[in-house]
């Protein structure tokens, strides 16, 4: 049975509540986007619950404790190719037994999600290591970025720590959504972005702002002297695809 569901965390354990519901112990899981149809597989459509989603993830934190349901959230934030079926596994597998399996690296399911948690968990402190705000026209600091994992949602404590008496959003482009920080809350946002937003325009950041990048990218450049180059020990610490949003790579 497939159980084609909405790509938000609260609709996948719903469709987990569903699929326990239907005594259904192989279902597929698959975000409404990326289903291509099935005509072999009988199909349910999700609808989140907010009460079903809240009685899986009660159930799950007593059975996998702090420390599995934070990798089941993490590998979730993957959004890698049936993702939620290894996941499901993993739940089914914790529901199952009177151990705490979050170790249990013999299980197929519980050993994929600690692999992933651990690249999702990269990606998150890259993130929080190389985003670079630029002050806007209206005195909010902004980022732009494309991880590849969804990890926004991560990055929110370590700036709201470190950045607590600024405005400031970090947008990501590939998923089009953003965090915004007021100097109260954070909220998600979405915005109509022009497609000029990585470049260095006046129309949208301060003049003192483009000066300091030029500023930063002539140090950069006078620095970057080709006898002590090393691309590969400098890739290797800020990887390639973060060059466009260092402020450096700008010009």
């Amino acid at each position: 049975m497939v159980f084609i569901y909405d790509s938000s965390f609260e609709g996948f354990l719903s469709a987990v509540f569903m699929a326990y519901e239907y005594k259904c112990k192989q279902p597929k899981i698959v975000k409404r986007e990326k289903f291509l149809g099935d005509f072999f597989e009988e199909v349910e459509e999700v609808i989140t619950s907010e009460e079903k989603s809240k009685r899986v993830w009660l159930k799950v934190k007593e059975k996998c404790g702090s420390r599995g349901s934070q990798q089941i959230y993490w590998a979730f934030l993957s959004e890698l190719n049936e993702i939620e079926n290894t996941l499901f596994l993993y739940i089914q597998h914790a529901l199952s037994s009177t151990k705490n399996i979050t170790k249990d690296y013999a299980n197929p399911a519980v050993l994929k999600v600690a692999q992933t948690v651990k690249q999702v968990g990269r990606e998150k402190h890259r993130m929080d290591a190389f985003v670079r705000f630029r002050k806007t026209k209206d005195d909010i600091y902004f980022a732009t970025v494309e991880p590849d994992f969804n990890v926004l949602p991560l990055n929110i404590k370590h700036f709201k720590n470190r950045y607590a008496d600024q405005k400031w959003c970090i947008y990501d482009l590939k998923r089009n959504y953003g965090i915004f920080y007021d100097l109260e809350k954070v909220e998600i946002i979405q915005l109509d972005l022009p497609t000029s937003i990585l470049e260095t325009s006046t129309d949208f950041f301060t003049t003192e702002e483009i000066q300091f990048q030029h500023l930063w990218k002539n140090y950069f450049d006078s620095t970057n002297i080709k006898s002590r180059k090393n691309t590969k020990l400098h890739q290797q610490h800020v990887p390639k695809r973060y060059w466009k949003y260092l402020s450096e790579k700008y010009l």
